[in-house]
């Protein structure tokens, strides 16, 4: 459109402001953008405003893309980063490029480091299980804040893996009850009460009108005052020599002689058990582990189960542990109950808790995509975007889980891990420049494939394959060759690839 009169030129208007020269440039790049602009009309600089002499500049019907010279560069599948410095190819000057390693321009940065320090692949012929366990120690004392409960948690899981890989993946519930007992801050007091009125079968009023120093009207005699724990026992069997079976009950359970009224009460009708047997566990703390034992041990889903997570609550770790190391006969039930506290700890949040929980269980594995699946990768919920899900530690500690299920099953395999977020991590390795580390995964991924069957995923078996391309002169043994023999390939990525084409036709 043509400029408005009785204003200023656009340029004139930056030369006035201060505006260097690259402004107007890049307002011309954006009209430009599309590379379908109007052309700009020839203009002139009158600096005839400013005292300044007028000069005229002719402007080309379509303006430069880049009127100045530019870097162009590219990331390289080695782990570099190729530079083409700007140059004159009309006055003769040669292009000349710099290639810096993105392993060296990157030093230092916490991405590097967490990548450099993990030994992986784990299924190197020289990897000892120590290194493994020396890692999960250093993600331990560096990685986890224990001021903070999913600090305490994350730490948690990492104890695990040492654990599982120092017993070559094997693992009793009394191993795992350990764990959780040294992982608590501090153990809580739960307060103990008196049974409730009902309970006993006596409201306060009655029980008060029964007290020592009134006439027992069956007996015809006055109660002495009773102090000691000698009278409390005297008094229960004075009561059992007229027969009265049901005041000796609410006598011993008023009196803390839960023994005496347990052993009793499991000689008379099964009700009558019950009802003591429930007096008893009323006396407890809600929040009592003796509680969580009882609840499971008669049969049902204990309230732990549903109420772990809350800060009212308390640590769920000792409750966990309780029915880790007391099974009951049961054994869906103990997996219901073990599967319930996972759930409910997932949804308040306490995503490494809910997997430890799931872990004992022995839930599976499953996909990112899957939502009803309670796990993909160990300590991260894939209820969120794949960007956060898929983190490197999150990888690290599946491989870390994976290498530890191998220990005790050598043909125990995560498909769902071993396929992609090895693939991914293989692709974080080389763009972080560590291209020989990412061909090493690419092996690892493609054995297994020619292992089971690559056209079952032959969508990731060619993205191995074109990744592996781009990595395999990064081999040393390849580097080593003469160099009319640096065109072959690892036995390996012929077979992938041959594998790929058969698919394919």
């Amino acid at each position: 459109s043509s400029q408005p009169s009785g204003q200023p030129s656009l340029l004139l208007q930056y030369h006035e402001s201060g505006l260097s020269s690259s402004s107007h440039e890049l307002s011309l790049y954006i009209r430009d953008g599309a590379d379908h602009s109007d052309p700009v009309p020839p203009g002139s600089w009158n600096m005839g405003q400013t005292g300044g002499p007028s000069v005229s500049t002719p402007t080309p019907a379509v303006p430069l893309k880049f009127p100045q010279l530019h870097t162009a560069l590219c990331f390289g599948a080695g782990g570099h980063l190729v530079l083409v410095c700007p140059h004159h190819p009309a006055e003769g000057q040669l292009p000349r490029v710099q290639m810096h390693s993105l392993e060296v321009i990157l030093h230092g940065t916490e991405e590097l480091k967490e990548l450099q320090a993990f030994p992986g692949p784990l299924a190197r012929e020289d990897l000892h299980k120590v290194d493994v366990m020396m890692f999960c120690q250093q993600k331990i004392s560096t990685g986890c804040d224990f001021s903070t409960q999913r600090g305490r948690d994350s730490s948690l899981l990492w104890k695990l893996l040492v654990l599982l890989c120092r017993q070559n993946g094997s693992m009793v519930g009394s191993d795992a009850a350990e764990l959780l007992m040294q992982d608590c801050r501090r153990q809580d007091k739960y307060k103990r009460q008196d049974p409730a009125p009902n309970l006993v079968g006596l409201a306060d009023d009655e029980w008060a009108s029964r007290q020592p120093g009134t006439l027992d009207l069956i007996t015809g005699e006055v109660p002495p005052v009773v102090e000691t724990q000698a009278q409390i026992v005297e008094k229960f069997t004075k009561l059992l020599y007229y027969g009265r079976k049901k005041d000796a009950l609410v006598w011993a359970m008023r009196n803390q002689l839960w023994g005496h009224a347990l052993f009793l009460s499991s000689k008379m009708d099964p009700r009558t058990y019950s009802w003591v047997l429930t007096g008893f566990t009323s006396t407890l703390a809600t929040n009592d582990p003796l509680q969580t034992l009882f609840q499971l041990m008669s049969g049902r889903i204990p309230q732990a189960a549903l109420c772990c997570g809350d800060a009212t609550w308390g640590d769920w770790r000792p409750h966990l542990a309780v029915m880790l190391s007391n099974k009951a006969g049961d054994t869906e039930l103990n997996q219901r109950a073990i599967v319930t506290m996972g759930d409910t700890l997932a949804s308040k949040g306490a995503v490494e808790a809910a997997h430890f929980c799931y872990l004992m269980a022995d839930i599976p594995f499953g996909y990112f995509g899957a939502k009803a699946d309670r796990m993909a990768l160990l300590g991260s919920s894939h209820r969120q975007a794949f960007s956060q899900f898929a983190r490197t530690e999150a990888i690290q500690r599946m491989e870390i889980f994976e290498y530890c299920q191998h220990l005790r099953q050598p043909d125990s395999f995560l498909l769902s891990f071993q396929v992609v977020y090895k693939l991914l991590y293989a692709s974080r390795l080389a763009d972080h420049g560590l291209p020989a580390q990412a061909l090493q995964y690419c092996e690892h991924i493609s054995t297994v494939l020619l292992r089971r069957d690559p056209a079952a995923h032959p969508v990731l078996a060619r993205q191995v394959v074109r990744l592996a391309e781009r990595l395999k002169l990064s081999d040393p043994l390849l580097l080593e060759m003469p160099e009319q023999d640096q065109a072959l390939e690892p036995d390996w990525l012929e077979q992938l690839r041959a594998c790929c084409q058969e698919w394919e036709v």
